[in-house]
């Protein structure tokens, strides 16, 4: 996928992974955050009335001043009068935008002085700050039981003789909410895995196809009544609304689909004086 990057200069952070360890509004130790993480509890702190936050958070970018020290710039995008720019040295998908640094300071009491701003995020890409529709989510989905063509489909084939099973690839889609957030779903079965209901089974990404181009089908060794049952594994993608991003789903689900029961029988040639078609059927048949 196509990336586009932004100018990088250097600015002195830290780049550390999300520190689930800050779960409270009260805290006032400089960690450093994951973008959607730090978005997370600025979200919960605008809860609080501005008056009694012990704790704030704001966007800014990276500003140099002419000593040469980095600093907090404007929640607009812009530094002050002097100041040079930094923009992030993030990399996002063509169709994203980046997101500027996240700043917090505290203060003791509501009645005290706000302390300095520190960064807890180097910024990101917007699709960051955007929930994620995990492999838990995208199994709870109404995904579709796979489908299921037989040859021969009479209710009964024979011993030894190719059975061929196929099933159809097409992608479904599906809309689901999270967090608030419409999302797009797009599910593909990309591997099954047929139970010939006789101890053997096969796995394959080809999804079959009906004869003579067949290429996924069993012989039945033993005559007996028997079932198929189809296992599809799917993979996802997703967009969220209003973002032109999509989205791989970490993780596959799977549905599956029984065939009605079906007799596997062994059957014989041999010479009849008459058609077997005759009626009254000859004894000889």
């Amino acid at each position: 996928m196509a990336l586009v990057a932004a100018l990088l200069v250097a600015y002195p952070t830290a780049a550390a992974a999300a520190d689930d360890r800050f779960n409270g509004l009260m805290e006032t130790d400089h960690v450093k955050m994951t973008v959607d993480r730090s978005e997370e509890v600025a979200r919960l702190s605008r809860g609080v009335l501005p008056e009694l936050r012990l704790v704030d958070y704001q966007r800014a970018p990276y500003c140099r001043e002419a000593a040469g020290m980095w600093v907090k710039g404007l929640d607009d995008g812009t530094c002050a009068p002097g100041a040079d720019l930094a923009q992030t040295a993030v990399q996002c998908e063509v169709g994203d935008t980046l997101v500027m640094p996240m700043w917090m300071r505290t203060r003791v009491t509501p009645a005290s002085p706000w302390g300095p701003w520190d960064d807890i995020d180097a910024g990101g890409c917007g699709v960051d700050l955007l929930p994620v529709l995990t492999e838990a989510d995208f199994r709870l989905l109404p995904l579709p039981a796979p489908t299921f063509t037989l040859q021969p489909d009479r209710g009964w084939v024979l011993i030894n003789i190719e059975t061929i099973v196929s099933t159809d690839p097409t992608p479904v889609t599906l809309r689901t909410e999270l967090l608030g957030y419409g999302i797009t779903v797009e599910a593909t079965p990309t591997r099954w895995t047929y139970d010939f209901g006789d101890g053997h089974t096969l796995t394959t990404r080809s999804p079959g196809h009906p004869y003579p181009n067949h290429d996924v089908f069993h012989e039945y060794e033993n005559p007996g009544t028997t079932t198929i049952t189809l296992n599809a594994e799917w993979t996802g993608r997703y967009q969220i609304d209003g973002s032109p991003i999509w989205r791989d789903i970490n993780g596959t689900a799977n549905t599956t689909t029984t065939s009605p029961p079906f007799t596997v029988e062994e059957r014989t040639s041999r010479l009849v004086a008459d058609l077997c078609t005759d009626r009254p059927k000859p004894p000889d048949c």
